[in-house]
């Protein structure tokens, strides 16, 4: 029979239930009686608390968690205190249970899931690292979901604070075997590279049903990680594009410096992979209203979610060719040199390729003017702008966007619905409540119901109370 648990918690919490061994401790599930609310509770066991350099850890834990309570891909910290010589931590219930319960070697992931969820929990982990502070245990069981499927960073239970210092003495391995890094293996100090080396273990086994580097003896996973070759995870899921391999080659790289500088940009690296092998997000007039042509459109981001480049292919040109023919526009384009029509609203098949949707779509989109003031630079601005958030660099885009909604204002365009979006999610991540739904609701009017835009109404309404 399994040992009987010490469920004594303060008296607001009530109806303890055990739900998760952690590395040091238990978790509860219970019901705070004061909020109204289920919560869970993570508790130092009973043979740490009486080590007063573990205690001091596990405090060490609380606080530099809390230090991030607030981002929306970290799990909320509501207080840390003791009980009965035990020192508590309670935080946000996350009902939707972990990614190591989602993985099945046997039945694969979606991709495209895959990558969203990859991206918000690189977004938590840039966010550690520029507060200073490195998670050093990145692995599924760490990466919780919520009831929509929104992924969350939780446990930063052997985390370190920069400026403070470290428990863990050189030598010391702490983390768990199969998503260690190289250094780590070693001995040696986890860093942010760290970090990313074990999400990117994290993204193989999501994508494979197992990590690169799997054995059944945790110290010869180990060993693989400082000394095997990176292997090709193509050959793990031939259903990957080819072009995987590479990202992984160095986001697996033994030498950190090696390495990507930001997790975003490992996962955006992924996203423009599988963009490059599915095609990019395009608008095809079919009515080829003065001539054929195919208009790329830049991808507006979603929230937490950033998508890779668009990558430039001269693919187009045949694709315009054919569409002229088809059309049978083509002699009549030659013989009036080219000249433009008035434009009228336009019928577009609209394909999508974007976080979590491959979508074709028939829709009617305004035309945007041709002459409109400030459009074409309105545009690039916002395309501007977007780079810079792909980059993770919001400060910088909010100028940017500011400017290109400006410009785009009233011209019903496709561009004015983006750059509403993206002026919107860049003021939202940055804490910045003015005008986010008034934003939203603008580009809803152009562009019609979209999920994204949905999904960031809603955290606005969340987040930005009056």
């Amino acid at each position: 029979m399994p040992a009987p648990v010490d469920t004594s918690l303060p008296p607001r919490y009530r109806g303890a239930r055990l739900i998760a061994h952690g590395g040091m401790g238990e978790i509860f599930l219970a019901t705070d009686e004061v909020l109204g609310r289920e919560v869970a509770v993570k508790v130092l066991a009973k043979r740490y608390a009486l080590d007063e350099g573990l205690r001091e850890r596990f405090k060490r834990e609380a606080l530099a968690a809390a230090r991030l309570s607030g981002n929306h891909n970290i799990v909320t910290i509501f207080d840390v205190g003791e009980h009965d010589g035990r020192p508590i931590i309670v935080m946000e219930y996350l009902a939707g249970g972990s990614l190591e319960k989602r993985i099945d070697a046997k039945r694969r992931l979606d991709t495209a899931q895959v990558l969203d969820w990859l991206e918000e929990a690189a977004a938590a982990l840039d966010a550690a690292h520029d507060a200073g502070i490195v998670h050093r245990d990145v692995k599924p069981g760490n990466l919780l979901l919520d009831d929509r499927d929104h992924l969350k960073v939780a446990d930063f239970g052997i985390a370190s604070a920069a400026g403070m210092d470290s428990f863990t003495q050189t030598g010391t391995i702490l983390g768990t075997a199969g998503y260690l890094s190289p250094e780590q293996a070693r001995g040696e100090r986890a860093t942010t590279a760290s970090d990313r080396y074990a999400l990117a273990v994290v993204a193989w086994e999501l994508l494979t049903g197992r990590r690169p580097f799997q054995s059944e003896a945790p110290t010869s996973e180990a060993i693989a990680h400082v000394n095997a070759p990176v292997p090709s995870v193509r050959t793990a899921n031939r259903a990957l594009p080819a072009s995987f391999d590479a990202v992984f080659q160095r986001a697996l790289a033994k030498d950190p410096a090696t390495r990507y500088g930001h997790a975003s940009e490992f996962v955006a690296e992924l996203r423009g992979a599988l963009h490059d092998d599915e095609g990019d997000t395009r608008l095809i007039d079919t009515q080829l209203i003065g001539a054929a042509w195919i208009e790329p459109v830049p991808r507006p981001a979603t929230p937490t979610r950033v998508a890779a480049p668009t990558r430039g292919r001269r693919w187009w040109i045949p694709a315009l060719l054919v569409a002229m023919i088809a059309g049978g526009v083509l002699a009549a384009v030659l013989a009036s040199g080219g000249s433009k029509k008035q434009a009228q609203p336009r019928t577009v098949i609209r394909t999508v390729t974007g976080p979590g949707q491959t979508v074709r779509e028939t829709v009617t989109a305004p035309t945007t003017p041709a002459a409109s003031p400030g459009g074409s630079g309105g545009s690039q601005l916002n395309l501007a702008g977007y780079r810079k958030m792909q980059a993770g660099d919001y400060a910088g885009a909010l100028p940017l966007l500011e400017q290109a909604v400006q410009k785009l204002n009233g011209t019903g365009s496709l561009d004015e619905a983006y750059a509403s979006y993206n002026l919107a999610y860049t003021r939202y991540t940055l804490g910045n409540c003015t005008d986010v739904l008034a934003l939203l609701d603008g580009a809803q009017s152009i562009e019609g119901k979209r999920s994204a835009i949905d999904d960031l109404r809603h955290r606005a309404k969340k987040a930005c109370k009056d």
